[in-house]
Order: C-alpha cells, then structure tokens, then sequence
C-alpha cells in the first residue's frame, strides 16, 4: 500500500467519525429538545432507499436501528417534496391523512405521532443538483402530539446543521 493510499483511507475515516459525532450529537440535542421518545436519521443510500443509520432513545427498547422502511411508499413524488422542503408533522397516526402503507408501517414501529424534516445538501458544484440526502425524524411512541411551531423549528434547525457540516456533505458524492 503506497504513503498516499493510505493517507486517503485515513483522512476517509476521519471524516466519517467527524460525520457520527455530528449526526449522534445532533439527535440526542434534538430528542432532548423535544422530549420525544425516539430521533432518528433515515438515510438514502439509493435514491429513495434507505434506512435508519442513527437514533438517540428514550429507552433503548425503542431501537429501529438498521429499520429500512416501506420504500414502496416513498417514491420519486414524496421525495421531490421533502427535495422542496416538505415538513410533515403528524399528530396522531390514526387520524392522519396519510397513505395506509406508511400508517401500517408506523404502526409496526410502534409510533403514535411523527416529525419528519429534509436533510438536503446542497454541493458546492453548481452543475450539481441539490440532493435529499436523509430525513430527520422525531417520534412519539405512546402517545399522540401537536407538534409547536417551536419543536418544528427545532427540527429544521438540526436538519441546516447536519446538510451544513462538511463531513456530511462529503459523504452525499454518490
């Protein structure tokens, strides 16, 4: 392995620690914000594919970590809306307009109100489109919720800092 090989490895692994401490960091501020039960990133590997990759819980029994979603329910429409800045706030799942594959699938992750929040980059390439690169998302697992304008805030405050972070958007190159 050449001097220069291995400086790439290295400086690769740096980043990647600066971004999970970023992101980690970022969901536990969030879930103690907002009181809420569960915070996770879901990250798109694929386009429209993903899963959650962090989490920050009440209690550890709450995990959905590696949860990979009904990707038959996120298609190329929702994702142009989150790509436009889309905030869904749902206050009670049950009640909530929302498509029965994503209400049957939060009911399997055991949520009972949700926040979702776009995390986009935008690459300091103008040839480059901007790139939904994940989705922070608060839950309520036991009871419903009316998000405040203030937990909404909180959420696209996080979300700025994440699409923000130069570790993060060194890791959207796809």
């Amino acid at each position: 392995m050449t001097r220069l090989n291995l400086q790439n490895i290295l400086t690769r692994l740096s980043n990647s620690l600066d971004r999970d401490e970023i992101v980690q960091e970022t969901l536990s501020d969030l879930r103690l914000q907002l009181d809420a039960d569960r915070v996770v990133l879901y990250y798109f590997y694929r386009p429209w594919e993903g899963q959650v990759t962090f989490e920050a819980l009440r209690d550890r029994s709450l995990s959905i970590f590696g949860c990979t979603g009904p990707d038959e329910c996120f298609n190329g429409e929702y994702a142009t809306l989150y790509l436009e800045g889309r905030v869904r706030a749902v206050g009670d799942i049950e009640t909530a307009a929302i498509e029965a594959c994503h209400r049957d699938f939060l009911r399997s992750l055991n949520v009972r109100a949700n926040l979702a929040v776009p995390i986009i980059i935008s690459p300091e390439d103008a040839d480059r489109n901007k790139q939904l690169w994940g989705l922070a998302i608060a839950h309520q697992c036991y009871n419903t919720r009316e998000w405040s304008v203030e937990n909404v805030a909180a959420m696209q405050k996080g979300a700025a800092r994440l699409a923000n972070s130069e570790a993060i958007c060194q890791s959207s190159i796809r």
